[in-house]
């Protein structure tokens, strides 16, 4: 089989085995004496809500917020889509709803809560004293800072008047059961869409140390809104002890998918990790740096075989470039092989987007720089400007997938050794 067709047919895998119609039914509960709400936002939201629907035998309604082009048709949710990564005022109008739907719900009631990856984008309503321009300077300039999700996250909780619990709050008294697809590294619920149904153990100080860490400048109103007395929903809360929270797939399981397709295909596959974090061009050195090894000296692994991987790296961003997480990698671990043979790899963001673009990653092979430099492009300036969309774009090697309705972070694929 050709390697990149191979490569492909291992990301197709990891995505479908991450779709809500077959990882959400068997999570729901039965239906409440009262009235059921769902609520809900992020790039799977839409899909979720479908799922529930078509698996859900009593009265329905509610409203959920999705990335623009992620809407599936629903009968009894309304769906609202919304800007990512940097929200917009649909999303906060929808959240705006949102919140006044939870309002004045007994304890008969139950609200069933779908968050996502991209939930923290699309779920907005700024803090006491912020406004839409102040959430999406400072979620820009986190996005461009190489801070991690989970850094970022913190951040965004103590700016937002529903995350970090805030909305599973306004719920009380009706019990929530929160379902959630993981698109962080260690599949930590308050870093899923940044925990709005989630208690905080986070405080609005280190929010502001991670400002300062990352050297990023903010609004004055900003500065002040965490230097106020916090008023986070913290953990053993009363208003959410009755709460469940079920993680319905993770990125692991999507790791688990691709490798039985490449041991299908022969290959005997390795999970180096599903939480690798880091700057992507430094992961992809690492990565390459194993392959090396193990063509060179068939250390740690005999060839042939498919290093697995997941989690999400960080760019820091220098240049001007088009670029994402994923093809940053990719570039990087390109130039480091060096044109090594029978190395071939995918990497590619299972919501089929890579940092802005409608792009869900890149290929690469052995003849990934000789391409190039045939093209006139020189690899290492293209990385240097954040440049890889750009770079894949010119030789034809862009992974696209359209909306995959699903979210389990970044996907690497690294195959070695003998065609299969």
């Amino acid at each position: 089989m050709d390697q990149q067709l191979l490569l492909r047919r291992m990301f197709d895998a990891a995505i479908a085995s991450a779709q809500p119609a077959l990882c959400l039914p068997r999570f729901l509960p039965p239906p409440p004496k009262g009235r059921t709400l769902v609520i809900g936002a992020g790039k799977a939201a839409a899909a979720m809500a479908q799922a529930l629907e078509d698996h859900w035998t009593g009265p329905l309604e509610g409203l959920v917020v999705t990335r623009y082009g992620y809407a599936v048709p629903c009968k009894r949710i309304e769906i609202v889509e919304a800007a990512h990564p940097i929200p917009d005022s649909a999303g906060m109008r929808a959240t705006e709803r949102i919140r006044a739907s939870v309002s004045g719900l007994t304890r008969d009631d139950l609200v069933i809560a779908l968050i996502s990856g991209g939930a923290s984008a699309l779920l907005v309503a700024p803090a006491k004293g912020l406004s839409l321009d102040d959430k999406q300077k400072v979620n820009a300039a986190l996005l461009a800072s190489g801070a991690s999700i989970g850094e970022i996250n913190c951040v965004r909780r103590h700016l937002s008047a529903v995350k970090g619990g805030r909305l599973g709050a306004a719920c009380f008294p009706a019990k929530v059961i929160s379902l959630l697809i993981s698109d962080v590294p260690g599949d930590r619920p308050i870093d899923i869409g940044s925990g709005p149904t989630v208690a905080d153990p986070t405080t609005p100080a280190q929010a502001l140390s991670i400002l300062a860490r990352y050297r990023i400048s903010t609004p004055a109103s900003v500065a002040k809104a965490l230097r106020r007395p916090g008023d986070g929903v913290l953990p053993g809360d009363p208003r959410l002890v009755q709460n469940e929270i079920h993680m319905i797939t993770t990125p692991q399981i999507a790791l688990e998918a691709a490798a039985r397709v490449g041991k299908e295909a022969g290959l005997t596959p390795y999970i180096l990790g599903d939480c690798i974090e880091g700057e992507a061009r430094d992961v992809g050195k690492v990565l390459a740096a194993i392959a090396r090894q193990i063509v060179t000296h068939r250390q740690p692994f005999q060839p042939p075989c498919v290093l697995l991987s997941g989690g999400e790296t960080t760019v820091t961003v220098r240049g001007k470039g088009q670029g994402g997480r994923n093809v940053e990698f990719l570039l990087s671990l390109a130039i480091a092989l060096d044109g090594l043979a029978s190395v071939f790899a995918l990497a590619g963001d299972t919501d089929g987007v890579d940092g802005a673009e409608e792009i869900a990653g890149a290929v690469i092979a052995p003849d990934t720089l000789e391409r190039a430099w045939a093209l006139g492009i020189n690899p290492r300036a293209s990385l240097d400007n954040n440049d890889g969309h750009g770079f894949f774009r010119a030789l034809g090697d862009s992974v696209i997938t359209g909306p995959t309705l699903t979210n389990v972070n970044d996907f690497r694929a690294i195959v070695i050794g003998p065609p299969v």
